[in-house]
């Protein structure tokens, strides 16, 4: 969020978002059509744009042996010029590449030259089978170079206005030019695309304007996960906060119990200045100290974090601990040593000779309510990091445990990555699911084996549907969509709730069946069963099976939820559609087995390369780790917070402890007097330890109004709980006591000990 994007000129970067004034009030980033590209390039002067499709694609690569599966990105002419970058050897693509059914051409990224090539020169103007097909590599990207995408090659576009590009499916960035303005490329951009904002406000109701503005690159790739990173610095500023009360306190009780030295070195004639430089550098020390012990945790705590994030979680650059890293930490750790830790050393010039050589070194009641104030605001701020954790912890916990509406138990699946031109014919598609799921069945001891476009936990594909009898006939409806071969349903042992599942007879030249799930036929088909109900192009629904939790975004309620879906046989695909949808999905191949198999994952490999010795799986995952994958996000959420509410509950305990401990030290001659007046033990620890209940008290009370303001920003974040949750907030308050009278009851059972008799031949 903080650091420039690692290109020339950043801020000359742009994307561009959407603002709807009225109706949804929806403001987020816009992918844009192929028409709206071909407008954007030649309508807009002030910008020089560029497109890439969406998101990070798959493909398989083949040198020589090497048969592997890498990342692509697809970009447009111009998006490496945007950039600003220009390859090492070779050159960007040309307009010619970058047209419709124009030459195949490639530009790896110096990592992958490095480790598959060898850094072969030689390479520059050669072909590779990338994607079944033979690309001519044109360049060659320099050394920690990369791109917003962050691929290990790239590959022409070919925006248009059909296929792809006839839907919101690009994704476009932007450079000023030299002597243009933000505001006159607004203002060229809402011209060019105003009929298109017309109708797009029409859609969403009356009284809707739709605008669209420019936004720098680097807020705009860092957009989604700007409020979560906001949320942590905020709470890690509260551990901040709580550290530095800590401290204050704790300096305050050496100040105490300090006091006769104090005196003893000014009535030898010492100065202020020289006792305050001592207490000063000895707190500099500890700071220096503090902060190097600091970085050593944030690099390891930090390599750790990074390890968790799935893939392509940051977006384009790391987070290292550079050079400002390093010189936030020594300014935070100098800053709060002088605030929290010198301040109080101030109070030395207020040192009273007489009193401080004469008695007791006692705290005063001026330096007893400061750290009772101390205290209070530790407890507050622990309580607000306490109830935002335990909230995520909730979430959490409601999607980990929704029904997933099938069996998840002894199932693994295996992606491949069918954007190849040799699948992009129905048959030669057909023929490879058909004989490579067969011979996944005949592994020793699988079940049964499958493959689908998209599994549970995953993003699926959307599409409309109209619907041509029953209660809602003739309308269009939104769904997801899923192919699927025979067995799918069996193998995954998702309930068939009505009718039958896909045959082998529901071929490309039978009846087009669909099936839907529980979801599509209460809301399209409320009290009927879709069964014998046909859609669009004369298919026929044929089963309804359970719903599963997807994370499809159809209506993006939660992370996970059940949608509307329908399921259509793999073998009646349109092949028309099978280049486009494999670009954005790569299918599964999903096997059962009765229990765990010794090298499964290699014998699945197997199975497919009898079929296809160039198609490699690109990775292997249980239903856990699709979960976990989806999860991802809640699952940082809840560790990063919960460490840091931890934290913080700890360093309160450390200030009760310290305060109720230095008490019982500081009057240990006047609790050995009333005890020795017949005071009652548990009386004499009541009254020790009534500051520390008080403080605690306020804090916990202070805290929990905080909550009332500020776990309203947690709104979003949150799934199946609200954000006042009363057994949260109940949880919160049960351990903040516990800990608050461990805190308090330890130092005061050393009253315990206490001999009146030996306490007061002392004095």
């Amino acid at each position: 969020m903080l650091k420039n994007l690692p290109y020339p000129h950043p801020e000359r970067l742009a994307t561009i978002f959407r603002l709807v004034h009225g109706g949804e009030n929806y403001d987020g980033q816009h992918w844009i059509s192929g028409e709206q590209w071909e407008l954007l390039r030649d309508h807009v002067s002030s910008l020089t744009a560029a497109v890439s499709g969406s998101g990070l694609t798959g493909v398989n690569l083949q040198a020589g042996r090497h048969v592997g599966y890498v990342h692509a990105g697809r970009i447009s002419a111009s998006y490496l010029d945007v950039l600003g970058i220009h390859p090492a050897i070779g050159r960007n693509f040309t307009d010619e590449e970058d047209r419709p059914h124009g030459p195949k051409a490639v530009i790896l990224s110096f990592g992958l030259w490095h480790s598959v090539f060898g850094e072969d020169r030689a390479l520059l103007g050669q072909a590779i089978h990338l994607k079944g097909d033979l690309y001519t590599v044109v360049g060659v990207l320099p050394a920690g170079v990369t791109t917003p995408l962050n691929a290990d090659l790239y590959t022409p576009l070919q925006p248009s206005r059909d296929g792809e590009g006839s839907g919101t499916n690009y994704e476009v960035i932007t450079r000023l030019r030299d002597g243009a303005t933000w505001q006159r490329a607004d203002t060229e951009i809402n011209r060019a695309w105003a009929n298109w904002a017309a109708g797009l406000a029409q859609q969403i109701g009356p009284g809707t304007q739709v605008s669209f503005h420019t936004v720098q690159l680097k807020k705009g790739v860092s957009a989604a996960l700007r409020p979560k990173a906001l949320a942590l610095m905020y709470a890690a500023g509260f551990i901040l906060l709580i550290a530095c009360a800590n401290l204050a306190g704790l300096t305050l009780l050496r100040l105490a119990r300090r006091t006769p030295e104090v005196a003893t070195r000014l009535a030898l004639g010492a100065s202020n200045w020289q006792i305050q430089r001592q207490l000063w550098i000895e707190n500099l020390l500890l700071a220096g100290m503090g902060g190097l012990a600091g970085l050593e945790s944030g690099y390891l705590a930090l390599h750790e974090l990074l390890s968790l994030l799935p893939e392509n979680f940051l977006p384009v650059a790391g987070v290292p601990l550079d050079g400002r890293v390093l010189a936030f930490t020594f300014a935070v750790s100098m800053l709060s040593s002088v605030l929290f830790g010198m301040l109080p050393s101030l109070t030395v010039s207020k040192v009273d000779l007489r009193s401080a050589m004469c008695s007791r070194a006692v705290s005063g009641s001026e330096r007893l309510r400061l750290r009772q104030m101390l205290i209070a605001g530790e407890v507050a701020l622990t309580v607000v990091l306490l109830a935002g954790s335990g909230l995520l912890i909730r979430t959490l916990v409601h999607l980990e445990t929704l029904p997933p509406g099938f069996n998840p138990n002894g199932v693994m699946t295996a992606k491949a990555s069918l954007d190849d031109a040799r699948y992009h014919n129905g048959f030669a598609f057909a023929d490879l699911l058909d004989k490579s799921t067969a011979a996944m069945r005949r592994i020793p001891g699988v079940e049964n084996a499958a493959v689908g476009l998209t599994l549970p936990f995953e993003n699926t594909l959307n599409d409309g549907v109209r619907l041509d009898d029953g209660p809602n006939a003739g309308k269009t409806v939104g769904t997801d969509l899923d192919y699927v071969t025979p067995g799918y349903f069996e193998t995954l042992q998702m309930p068939l709730l009505a009718g039958r599942t896909f045959t082998v007879s529901d071929g490309p030249k039978s009846q087009r069946v669909a099936i839907v799930n529980r979801s599509f036929a209460r809301k399209f088909f409320p009290g009927k069963s879709p069964v014998g109900y046909s859609l669009d192009k004369g298919t026929m629904i044929v089963g309804v099976v359970e719903d599963i939790q997807l994370s499809s975004g159809l209506n993006w309620v939660a992370p996970l939820e059940s949608e509307e879906t329908m399921y259509i046989p793999a073998s009646q695909v349109d092949p028309r559609l099978l280049p486009l949808v494999h670009i954005w999905y790569q299918p599964s191949w999903i096997v059962r087995t009765a229990g765990p198999i010794t090298g499964l994952t290699e014998q699945m490999q197997r199975a497919l390369a009898s079929v296809d010795p160039g198609l490699p799986f690109s990775g292997f995952y249980s239903m856990n780790d699709l979960e976990a994958r989806t999860l991802a996000t809640q699952r940082i959420e809840v560790a990063l917070l919960g460490t840091m509410a931890g934290l913080a509950l700890l360093l309160s305990a450390i200030g009760i402890f310290a305060l109720v401990s230095n008490t019982v030290k500081q009057r240990t001659h006047e609790i050995g007097i009333r005890i020795a007046l017949g005071s009652s033990l548990s009386r004499v620890m009541a009254h020790v330890a009534a500051p520390a209940v008080r403080s605690s008290a306020i804090g916990l009370f202070v805290g929990l109004l905080l909550c009332v303001g500020v776990l309203r920003v947690m709104q979003s974040a949150l799934y199946g709980v609200g954000v006042y949750d009363p057994s949260s907030l109940v949880s919160v308050v049960l351990i903040l006591l516990a800990v608050s009278f461990l805190a308090t009851t330890i130092p005061a059972l050393r009253i315990a000990r206490t001999d009146p008799a030996t306490t007061l031949r002392q004095e």
